[in-house]
């Protein structure tokens, strides 16, 4: 058993040549940190989404704090890349609340 996260990264980099999930630099400059992510009003909720998916921010956060791994959350979503990932997480570092309110509405929602 690996472990570490990083570990499982760097297999699933090898197994499905994904690109790096590193943070990306243009020349000395940082892309934005909400690179990869899109919220379109009248989908999802218009909550933000991974780029050519309509899979939630808040979804894969949520995933994350049950403990789901970035391992196992790659292969519940084969269409989603490493990079996704790092995306997703940059986002919610810099819009927690919104993403943890998104969460709180929908928990909310979905209870019997």
């Amino acid at each position: 058993m690996k472990g570490h996260i990083r570990d499982e990264i760097d297999d699933l980099r090898q197994e499905y040549d994904l690109k790096d999930v590193e943070p990306r630099r243009v020349g000395s400059a940082r892309l934005h940190k909400t690179a990869g992510i899109e919220a379109t009003p009248g989908v999802c909720g218009g909550a933000a989404c991974i780029v050519r998916t309509r899979i939630p921010v808040w979804i894969l956060e949520r995933a994350r704090q049950w403990g789901t791994s970035e391992a196992e959350i790659l292969r519940g979503y084969p269409n989603l890349r490493a990079e996704d990932l790092a995306n997703a997480w940059a986002y919610r570092r810099s819009h927690r609340d919104e993403v943890d309110r998104e969460i709180a509405e929908n928990e909310a929602t979905n209870t019997v």
